[in-house]
This record gives C-alpha cells, sequence and structure tokens, in this order.
C-alpha cells in the first residue's frame, strides 16, 4: 500500500511548481520592501507620489503571480485549502515570503524524498 496520494502530481511536475515559487517568494518578498519605501516616499518628508504610482502595480503583479505560483504548488502538492490560503498571506508581510519559502522547500523535498522511497515518483525531476 502505498503513502502517495492520488490527488499528488508527478514529482517532475511539483519540482517545477516549487521552482516557480521559489522564484517568485523571493520576488515578491523584494518587492514588499520597496513598496515600504515607495510608501514612505509618498507619505513621507518627500512626499513624492510618483514613484508610488509606478511600482504600485508592478507589486501587484507581481503578488498575482506570487499567488498564482502558490496555488500552482498547492494543488500539485495536495495541500489543504487551509496551508494554500496562509501562504498566500505571507505576501502581506515583509520577510514572511522568506521564511514561508524556506520552510515550503524543506517539507516539499521531504514529501518528493517520500515518493522517491516508497517507489512512487520517477526519476525524471
Amino acid at each position: 500500500m502505498s503513502t502517495y496520494p492520488t490527488t499528488m502530481a508527478k514529482p517532475a511536475q511539483i519540482r517545477t511548481a516549487l521552482r516557480l515559487y521559489r522564484v517568485m517568494a523571493i520576488i515578491a518578498g523584494i518587492a514588499l520592501f520597496v513598496l515600504i519605501a515607495a510608501m514612505f516616499v509618498k507619505y513621507g518628508p518627500p512626499q513624492n507620489p510618483s514613484f508610488s504610482a509606478v511600482w504600485s502595480p508592478i507589486h501587484g503583479l507581481i503578488y498575482l503571480v506570487y499567488a498564482a505560483s502558490i496555488a500552482n504548488l498547492g494543488l500539485k502538492s495536495a495541500w489543504g485549502l487551509k496551508r494554500i490560503v496562509l501562504n498566500l498571506l505571507t505576501g502581506f508581510v515583509p520577510i514572511l515570503p522568506f521564511v514561508a519559502e524556506a520552510r515550503v522547500t524543506r517539507s516539499t523535498e521531504a514529501l518528493l524524498s517520500r515518493a522517491y522511497l516508497t517507489g512512487d515518483g520517477s526519476a525524471d525531476g
């Protein structure tokens, strides 16, 4: 009897989704810090809203791609809805995307190693 969930994608697909997620987590984390700088420039002593007007839509797009990468990895790794939503919320707090990325990578690599150990994974990853 296998411990590999039947709803889970193939290991190679999970690895690809994990790579995209890791890249997007780093980009989203950096984008949050840039957004903080943009808000400081907009509302702080310089009072210049032009940087914020340019950066805010870019940051929104980055978050949407980050959210899509979380959903992609979550669905391929058979995460529950709660775990997907909690990971989506990390995109709102600076530093959390970096922390979440490390934890998700660790747990996904452990999941993949279990799949290989039980013989349910293929050697294509």
